[in-house]
């Protein structure tokens, strides 16, 4: 598997063009390029103490040897897996400019052939991290075109902090500037790859009290600095393969290999002092640099293999926020907390709140025991809280038991749907058939005031109207008109409480029951049977002996009285005729 320049753009230092491969730099091979006694030999050991997946790092071959470890033929389908194929054997293959200076911020890359026994074919690496400690693996593998026993090695880590130096001409891929804290590991497999040391310099700028000079002495910052560390045995380990690989058992390139002509290590970067466990640290780029046996570790690099691939112990938590119906039409703040109980988290808990359709991003050490806790508002109901990983177990309105891997991002949805209901009004005549009324006429508004959805509301030919998608509340209902031939018997605003979730016509609905009485017309008429003979007058009263209407009411029917609308009652007219 080849991986692509995923840092491609061909982008320069400002005022860099194509004279990129062509810098002016300061010429001459590094002085002192004398193997320095730095480092110490690291025994095998079957698998670096800590490390989650049990890799052989130091076994010398592809294969797993013993039950629950990893090797390289069981991690091609991982993630953090790499593989990297380099041109060899040609006069195309990338390599650092022979001769320039290499404390530089941005190496020159030219085409060139390398010496077979520092022409990579192919690179290859693995990192993990052990959540529970919070260390950070390295494992690596290189295979160079002919055996070499004593190789020797760098593999360059760099934080992409200073922008970029321009793109390699054979592959494309972009090569980071080095920054301030990019980290050297020096690689020496020696006593025909029995015998490997380790040691790491860091790149300086000079501000250091602690490492304030270069490791090259006639050289001034920015450069590597001076101050080496040595990698103890439980920090890293490595060999190359004692015995010849068949293509079978070769899962990185499938090629047949003879003794020496493939190497590996392991390296804890954070017992290394590269990725600290309490602080979160990054590298987006590794340059993979041979070197000619017992070469300084700062010079006479031949054969260069650039990698884009992050190695972190940090990876981000995303939560985020969905509701139905959605958008929220109450645009509802739901409140979250994450925690995380191993220790590197000390900034947790974390608050904040989400309304629908919004996500947090948090930047956290890897670890596989975080925790979301959603406070669940009124009128909503959480229904689901699934990651994208598969990790996490929703308890109540907790998801827990959340894994975030370094170098990933996991998603996390907590799903809350909004509590609804409905309100299904009913008239009906006061009359003791109650008879359904059709036409009257309600408002129904919420406990700010404000008409819902489908208010005004007018009953049907059943004498029902139904009004859903409520939040839970309580609402007022107030009817507004009754039906032709009716009166309004309680025309005040009433409390509805919905409190179920319901839809019209499910059953659920809080009801409201209201009835409407029929009114009568009363006319009485006096009239004279001889043309002017009588005068009468008519006098009609309530219950109450209130007037409903008196006579003369028109010059036609002087005598006449029409009282409309009159509810059930008792009623009184008295007709006096004169003498």
């Amino acid at each position: 598997m080849s991986v692509p320049d995923t840092h491609g753009d061909g982008a320069r230092p400002p005022g860099r063009g194509r004279r990129f491969l062509k810098s002016k730099r300061t010429a001459g091979v590094l002085a002192g390029a004398v193997v320095l006694a730095i480092g110490i030999a690291v025994p095998a050991m079957a698998v670096l103490s800590g490390s989650p997946s049990n890799f052989e790092s130091n076994d010398g071959n592809m294969v797993v040897d013993s039950a629950g470890h990893n090797d390289w033929a069981s991690v091609t389908a991982n993630p953090n897996y790499v593989h990297i194929t380099d041109p060899a054997s040609t006069s195309s293959d990338d390599s650092f400019m022979p001769g320039q200076k290499q404390d530089t911020v941005c190496p020159v890359i030219v085409q060139s052939k390398n010496p077979p026994k520092t022409d990579f074919t192919d690179v290859a690496s693995f990192n993990e991290t052990n959540f529970a400690s919070g260390d950070t693996f390295l494992y690596g593998a290189t295979i160079r075109f002919t055996a070499n026993g004593s190789a020797s090695e760098n593999v360059e880590l760099n934080q992409g902090k200073n922008g970029n130096c321009g793109t390699d001409p054979v592959t494309g891929t972009t090569l980071l500037a080095r920054t301030t804290g990019d980290k050297l590991i020096a690689i020496d497999y020696t006593t025909g790859g029995t015998t490997v040391t380790f040691s790491v310099l860091t790149w300086i700028d000079g501000t250091d009290s602690s490492n304030p000079t270069c490791f090259v002495k006639t050289d001034t910052p920015p450069c590597w600095g001076a101050n080496v560390q040595t990698l103890s045995s439980n920090a890293a380990e490595g060999l190359t393969n004692q015995a010849a690989i068949t293509a079978a058992n070769n899962s990185i390139n499938g090629a047949a290999l003879v003794a020496n002509q493939f190497a590996e290590f392991g390296v804890n970067l954070t017992l290394a002092g590269i990725v600290p466990a309490n602080t979160c640290e990054a590298f987006p780029q590794t340059v993979w640099e041979s070197r000619t046996s017992g070469s300084s570790f700062v010079s006479s690099t031949t054969d260069i293999a650039l990698e884009h691939h992050l190695i972190s112990n940090c990876g981000t938590l995303v939560v985020k926020k969905v509701t139905d119906p959605s958008p929220d039409p109450t645009n509802t703040a739901f409140a979250f907390s994450l925690n995380g109980d191993n220790p590197p988290n000390t900034s947790l808990p974390k608050p904040f709140s989400l309304t629908n359709g919004q996500s947090n991003s948090t930047q956290v050490f890897a670890g596989n025991n975080f925790s979301v806790a959603e406070t669940v508002p009124a009128n909503w109901a959480l229904t689901s809280a699934t990651c994208d990983n598969s990790t996490g177990t929703l308890s109540g309105s907790t998801l827990s038991k959340i894994a975030v891997a370094a170098n990933s991002t996991t998603t996390c949805t907590f799903n809350d749907k909004l509590n609804l209901g409905a309100i299904k009004i009913t008239k009906v005549s006061s009359k003791a058939a109650a008879t359904p009324l059709a036409g009257a006429v309600f408002s129904i508004k919420d406990s700010g005031g404000n008409a819902v959805t489908g208010s005004p509301a007018t009953t049907g030919a059943d004498g029902t109207v139904c009004v859903d998608h409520l939040p839970f509340g309580t609402y007022s209902v107030q009817e507004t008109k009754a039906p032709p031939g009716y009166s309004i018997d309680n025309g005040a605003a009433q409390n509805v409480t919905v409190n179920a979730v319901s839809t019209c016509g499910d059953g659920h609905e809080a009801t409201f029951k209201a009835t409407d009485t029929p009114l009568t017309d009363v006319t009485v008429t006096s009239t004279s049977e001889a043309p002017g003979g009588t005068k009468s007058t008519i006098t009609c009263t309530d219950s109450s002996s209130s007037n409903i209407g008196n006579s003369p009411q028109g010059p036609v029917d002087p005598a006449k009285v029409t009282a409309n609308g009159l509810k059930p009652g008792t009623y009184t007219c008295t007709v006096v005729i004169d003498p």
